[in-house]
């Protein structure tokens, strides 16, 4: 899950990542330090149809909204939520049963239809969906891409094979099946990330084509619902869905309070306008304690930040080019003096939280040594200008800058800052390759698996590989770590393919970072998870 927050994973996440005296694009309503609502800050989410949200602030609004099939408990395993039972006997063809009685929001039943019709939508490629790629492992996902039409053929790329996934299959109202194309044991907790929940029947006009609308007034199966629209730039307002089934929250509904400047939600907590902010801007890390007191807090993350390099950009695509930039750039300064020590210097390419992970997996590509960087980019001919791009709205100015001042010392060649406004900006841009530079981005994981990372971040085609990296040596290793039988097996094959990162460097690992956030006086309770996401259901209003 990419990050759109300084340090997130997002998720991360996703999280590879967010205005006069402090104010947001809108005013919150009904979140006095009477009510039972509270306000939390995010950035504006790119999109809500869960097959196409892959940030962490639409993540985060996404969990009030859904009640997914699967969670995970403290130790990272998978839990039941909203199934029933997730059952395989060859780890190929899984059984999903569903609890009963859950309903939408708007009152209709949860059934299997649900689930399979949101993921077919997600998974055929003219839709366009972000997270179309976790759908890969489904049987006959292949055939609902486009080819892409050869340079002498026609120009508009022919129509899919087809428009349904072979291997989702309604049993009843109440079960489903899912075939893959390859064993894969790691399924019941990849049908944990947002990719996987259901949508409604009011969610289509037609088989395949959401309504008009329906993103900016979303129904959902969780504990809250939308009151009202979606206001862009300013506020989304959910509201608890009276008779819920599953776990109930303990507020009556959340004001998710959208910002382009964390420094001014870091006022509005300071002046008890936001309950939670989940990010801390750098800017305030060294005055939070005293500020917040015991409301200042930390707990453990995914996340993972970094710079992709644009592969397809000739001036990047030399490996020498792309290692002489990461041994320019010296991590534990940046963590000790941007960062106050709340982050830690990444020098792998999955974070510590997942089994499988490895210290110094990078070796010398991610140890500082300005000379032998000068002496390899001199010699691959680097750029002698270059701009490292970052979204405003995350608070990420000041490293970048500081980034750019080393590479600058480092190399001697210019290196300059550029903010997009917001990261779904930056995303657009990055998508359309247009010349954008290094991209800042983040990750969180969707779940607790090494793949996750590597899948997602790296593989060919990924869904969040901006940067165009491809080795096929990498994918097979990925894919064959995945149809492992045993974990020990599936972690072998991907460390072997995480040892291809190290030498062909298609990012710059920077920081491994933890949830730092913050609280009002109004709330208690407040925990974050792996996911960098709030605790809905632990966080309530003091009394």
């Amino acid at each position: 899950m990419l990050g759109n927050r300084p340090w997130k994973m997002a998720v991360g996440a996703t999280a590879i990542a967010l205005l006069a005296a402090g104010c947001s694009g809108g005013g919150s309503e009904d979140t006095d330090s009477t009510s039972n609502t509270i306000v939390i800050g995010i950035s504006e989410p790119q999109h809500l149809i869960p097959s196409n949200t892959t940030e962490s602030s639409g993540a985060q609004v996404l969990a009030s909204l859904f009640y997914p099939l699967i969670d995970f408990d403290a130790q990272s395993k998978p839990i039941e939520v909203g199934a029933e039972s997730v059952t395989s006997d060859d780890n190929k063809v899984w059984t999903v049963k569903l609890k009963p009685g859950f309903t939408f929001s708007n009152g209709e039943p949860v059934i299997a239809d649900n689930f399979i019709d949101a993921w077919n939508y997600g998974a055929y490629g003219p839709n366009g969906q972000g997270a179309s790629y976790f759908y890969e492992r489904i049987e006959g996902y292949a055939d609902l891409q486009s080819v892409d039409p050869d340079e002498d053929g026609p120009k508009k790329a022919p129509e899919p094979k087809a428009k349904t996934l072979t291997g989702l299959k309604k049993v009843d109202d109440t079960t489903f099946t899912v075939t893959l194309s390859a064993p894969f044991a790691g399924w019941e907790s990849v049908m944990g990330y947002n990719a996987f929940l259901p949508l409604p029947k009011a969610a289509f006009s037609a088989p395949g084509v959401i309504a008009d609308g329906f993103e900016d007034a979303i129904i959902g199966n969780g504990p809250f619902k939308m009151k009202g629209t979606w206001q862009h730039d300013s506020q989304i307002v959910v509201e608890k869905v009276d008779g819920f089934k599953g776990t109930a929250p303990k507020i009556d509904g959340v004001t998710w309070k959208i910002y382009q400047d964390q420094k001014a939600e870091y006022a509005d907590l300071l002046a008890e306008n936001v309950d939670v902010q989940t990010t801390i801007p750098i800017e305030s890390l060294a005055a939070a304690p005293g500020d917040l007191g015991d409301r200042f807090q930390k707990s453990p993350s995914s996340y993972f930040a970094f710079v992709g390099f644009p592969t397809f950009d000739k001036n990047f695509a030399n490996k020498d080019v792309r290692r002489a930039l990461s041994m320019a750039v010296n991590r534990q300064e940046m963590t000790d003096q941007i960062f106050y020590g709340s982050q830690t210097p990444a020098t792998s390419f999955v974070s510590p939280v997942v089994a499988g992970y490895r210290d110094n997996t990078c070796g010398d590509n991610c140890k500082y040594d300005p000379a032998k960087a000068k002496e390899l980019y001199t010699a691959a001919k680097g750029p002698a200008k270059i701009q490292i791009t970052y979204n405003a709205d995350g608070g990420h100015k000041a490293w970048v800058d500081a980034m750019c001042n080393q590479i600058k010392a480092s190399l001697g060649i210019e290196c300059t800052g550029v903010g997009e406004p917001k990261f779904a900006d930056l995303l657009t841009k990055v998508e359309k390759k247009d010349p954008v530079g290094l991209i800042r981005l983040a990750w969180g994981m969707d779940y607790p698996l090494m793949e996750n990372y590597l899948g997602p971040l790296y593989g060919t085609g990924g869904s969040s590989n901006y940067y165009g990296y491809s080795n096929p040596a990498f994918d097979s290793l990925v894919k064959e770590g995945s149809a492992a039988k045993t974990t020990d097996e599936a972690i072998a094959k991907w460390q072997a393919a995480e040892d291809i990162l190290a030498q062909d460097m298609p990012v710059i690992p920077l920081r491994f970072g933890q949830n730092v956030f913050g609280h009002s006086q109004k709330v208690k309770n407040v925990s974050m998870d792996l996911f960098s996401k709030v605790d809905l259901y632990k966080i309530e209003v003091s009394n």
